[in-house]
């Protein structure tokens, strides 16, 4: 189900105004990531950078052109390990947070 441009207003006008949501929309982005939702965390990753930063402001920081980024957090985009943490890494910067991957036991 595609996200509707109002949606995508409102998480921007949201992360605008409110710091703890986008730190909490950049931690669940990286949360699918780690639990292999690749769709989804790319997804949210995708919303995070146009509600913040901006692929472009990005692009120059990691040297790397807005289109690339554009395609690798696409629907179809496939990221290598070393591009997806440099934008996590630089995104964790922008925002002032450090993640950290905490275990828990599965409980089946």
């Amino acid at each position: 189900m595609p996200v509707t441009r109002t949606f995508r207003i409102t998480i921007m006008e949201r992360a605008t105004r409110d710091a703890r949501f986008r730190q909490h929309l950049l931690t669940e982005a990286i949360n699918q990531l780690l639990a292999g939702d690749l769709a989804a965390g790319k997804a949210m990753l995708r919303d995070y950078i146009h509600a913040t930063i901006s692929f472009e402001r990005l692009a120059r920081a990691l040297k790397k052109s807005s289109k690339s980024l554009h395609r690798m957090l696409g629907s179809r985009g496939n990221p290598t390990a070393e591009s997806l943490f440099g934008i996590i890494k630089f995104l964790q910067t922008y925002e002032r947070v450090q993640l950290r991957v905490k275990s828990h036991r599965s409980a089946a």
